[in-house]
């Protein structure tokens, strides 16, 4: 049985992770492999990759950005390993790496995908520029497995994930999705609807590239726009509602005849709301109403197929 590591990359230092990553290799028979996968970074960040290289890492690069999709199917079809682990270029090891990688061992004869989960620091950022960021991950994302457990396909994310090789050549990542956003959201839906169960596990790591309030809430727009598309394309919206929160909620205020007010509200206070949510003091349920007033308001484009001069203002 072989593990191979896969991290995507575009424009980040990684020279501190891939040499613990290294060091946890020679200690761990299973551990076999390390792939970093260059998404079109400028020519110094690319150069610092390939200086990584040894026999067991690799550096398997593209000369243009293809995307979050893209990048990864293309670290899996260059794999060795029986097993794929994920893992985002910006996290930090709360522990050692070979600690880290042993927590896997006892659970890959249990499960064809296991997700270890996100972590934040207690403390908040000294940058009140990147609060969003934090207490959305720290109150929303980070959560035991006990608790993602109770609905395994909805907490499915790539950021820390480990996935048998043979599930991955069945199930890949959709390429169409080229922006940021969710793409992690459908393949979740995907191995529901294949019948492949997901168990989450408490092997967190720790978020460390937090962005700024502002290109969060882009990043938000983004994941939002890329949410509406996907759900006009899937076969069956009532499963992929099912492990997408947003959505669970979006159907019962639809039903409720609310969602267009929602969208109203959108347009009239967008930049209003994004002024609250770019500052020191953060509310959450506002961060929430953006959000469904925003899904609200491409779901109202989509229907209709005219957009909305707001939204590239």
């Amino acid at each position: 049985m072989k593990i191979s590591l896969l991290i995507p990359v575009l424009d980040y230092d990684i020279i501190a992770l891939v040499h613990i990553m290294k060091d946890a290799m020679n200690k761990v028979p299973e551990f076999y492999e390390i792939l970093i996968g260059d998404d079109g970074s400028t020519p110094e960040y690319a150069e610092k990759y390939h200086s990584l290289e040894t026999t067991n890492v690799r550096v398997i690069s593209s000369e243009k950005n293809i995307g979050r999709a893209a990048i990864r199917n293309k670290l899996a079809l260059e794999a060795q390993g029986d097993f794929l682990l994920f893992i985002d270029a910006d996290v930090m090891m709360p522990g050692t790496a070979e600690a880290y990688i042993l927590n896997w061992l006892p659970y890959l004869n249990k499960s064809r995908v296991i997700c270890g989960g996100i972590l934040y620091h207690d403390s908040p950022p000294g940058d009140p520029d990147k609060m969003l960021r934090w207490k959305y991950g720290k109150w929303r994302e980070q959560k035991t497995a006990a608790e993602r457990n109770k609905h395994p396909h909805a907490g499915f994310s790539t950021f820390n994930v480990m996935i048998e090789r043979s599930v991955f050549s069945k199930i890949r990542f959709n390429e169409e999705l080229k922006q940021y956003g969710h793409e992690d959201t459908l393949l979740g839906y995907q191995l529901k609807k294949a019948g492949i169960g997901i168990l989450h596990i408490d092997n967190g790591l720790m978020h460390e590239g937090l962005e700024s309030n502002r290109d969060y809430l882009n990043k938000t727009k983004l994941g939002i726009e890329n949410l509406s598309k996907l759900y006009d394309k899937v076969t069956d919206k009532s499963a992929f509602s099912e492990t997408v929160l947003l959505l669970k909620i979006y159907n019962k205020l639809k039903y409720l005849g609310v969602t267009r007010i929602l969208a109203a509200i959108f347009i009239k206070y967008r930049e209003r709301m994004e002024i609250r949510l770019d500052a020191s003091k953060i509310s959450l349920l506002l961060f929430s109403v953006y959000k469904m007033s925003m899904f609200s308001t491409y779901r109202e484009i989509h229907r209709r197929r005219n957009i909305l001069p707001i939204f590239f203002s």
